[in-house]
């Protein structure tokens, strides 16, 4: 647990007041044998979850199961988390932060770039797209040193950071803005996109993938005509009002992966939806998610088309970070113009690219990208390997999709089923939820 410093200047009053709107971080690894337990308690507002799960999902920890009870003005959550290997947190280092983080979620957070120009990006997505963005961003000078794409339902949504080749520093000239905005609106115009393509350049720091789901849900993706395979895993979710309780009851069940619970949240909190009481549990390749809701006005959700709305907005947003095709890694020295290079052969050789995480790490361009074939099937490894041999074999390679831990936790209760989603009396969750904090002996 964090000690606190207090100023000389600050009266018992002022302390105490500090101390109620700070959460109290608790770090466990002896409870569970096969998981670290983080809990978390404080006073309530809206948007404090979203932060606390941000804080893990941060450092790409996964989160097992997790409980989370809010009562009239407090809230208390209780996360079961392990590192990419299934394993307990054991790094020092890694613990403290979590309890520094978590410490100052009261004050609100962002890990945005500073020193940066943030350039976003939204409209219909298209083969070679990426390739002539970057092609126009070399072509104006402009450095790439972070940027993540992702494409749902034939929309893509990007987030660029750029800054000037020449000087190093943000691109703060109002007409090179100007310039770069309208040539990055062309290409997103493309020759069918004239309403919906936008462009928009921001020196503010934000959370990237906090805003590429709010980039992506102003752009309405959900309403779009998704682009269905025979072999999709379509998460399920399921919305029924507690009228005696005043709560929305959402259930969701899907494939589990890294980053899930952040993604919903995130949604959920951008709707302007409160989360009182939720449970989430994982089984082997499987995570079973149920929420308790009200909007922030303290009100269930009200009307039939509502409910298909959250229904929609929470599959788009478990689906946006779906991974489809092929992984390739990028590891080269940094040059003006790489991106453009390596994604106009991607083009040229008919790889779509469905999304993409790009940074640079110190002289190195360590990038990742997500490829498949012009109409969405699995690219053919020839092509993948000819694509290889023109950018380089030892630069370009090909990486398993990423795969989820599924080390098992123990678990006092079965996944909440969801075809149905029976509801839980309100009692009963609150009884079986401070059973697993350890207030009470049993929840029978």
């Amino acid at each position: 647990m964090v000690e606190m410093d207090w100023p000389s200047s600050l009266n018992e009053y002022e302390k105490l007041v500090i101390r109620m709107n700070t959460p109290r971080v608790v770090i466990d690894n002896a409870v569970c044998p096969n998981a670290t337990l983080v809990t978390v308690d404080s006073a309530r507002r809206h948007g404090i979850l979203l932060e606390a799960v941000q804080v893990l999902t941060d450092l790409n920890l996964s989160i097992k199961k997790a409980y989370i009870s809010s009562d009239v003005r407090w809230f208390m959550d209780v996360f079961h988390v392990t590192d990419q290997n299934g394993n307990k947190l054991t790094d020092e280092s890694v613990i403290r932060y979590i309890e520094q983080s978590m410490g100052s979620i009261h004050c609100g957070r962002t890990n945005g770039n500073n020193g940066l120009t943030a350039l976003e990006l939204t409209g219909t997505d298209r083969v070679g797209l990426l390739s002539e963005v970057f092609a126009v961003l070399a072509d104006l000078q402009c450095n790439i040193v972070e940027a993540k794409v992702w494409t749902h339902n034939g929309r893509i949504a990007s987030l660029i950071y750029v800054k000037d080749c020449d000087s190093g520093c943000p691109i703060e000239d109002s007409q090179k803005l100007d310039q770069i905005e309208a040539r990055l609106r062309n290409v997103l115009k493309g020759d069918n996109d004239i309403r919906s393509a936008k462009t928009s350049v921001s020196m503010a720091v934000t959370h990237t993938e906090r805003r590429l789901h709010q980039m992506m849900f102003a752009d309405r993706d959900y309403e779009w005509k998704p682009i269905l395979k025979p072999s999709d895993d379509c998460p399920i979710v399921t919305v029924q009002n507690w009228i005696e309780r005043g709560y929305s009851v959402v259930n969701v069940q899907c494939k589990d992966r890294s980053k899930l619970l952040f993604d919903i949240v995130c949604t959920m909190t951008d709707m302007e939806y409160v989360v009182f009481h939720a449970t989430i549990n994982t089984a082997g390749d499987r995570a079973y998610l149920e929420f308790y809701i009200r909007h922030t006005d303290g009100t269930p959700i009200s009307s039939e088309p509502e409910r298909q709305r959250v229904i929609q907005c929470l599959q788009a947003s478990i689906e946006r970070r779906a991974s489809e095709g092929v992984r390739l890694e990028l590891s080269a020295e940094d040059r003006q113009g790489l991106l453009a290079d390596v994604t106009r052969t991607f083009r040229e050789n008919g790889l779509n690219v469905t999304r993409a995480d790009i940074s640079t790490q110190r002289e190195m361009a360590v990038n990742e990208f997500y490829v498949t074939d012009a109409v969405g099937n699995t690219a053919d490894p020839k092509l993948i390997e000819a694509v290889r041999q023109k950018i380089g074999l030892s630069n370009l390679k090909v990486k398993e999709l990423p795969m989820i831990c599924h080390k098992n936790v123990e678990s006092e209760e079965q996944p909440v089923g969801v075809g149905g989603a029976v509801l839980l009396s309100l009692g009963s969750l609150v009884r079986r939820n401070l059973y697993n904090l350890g207030w009470i002996r049993s929840y029978s």
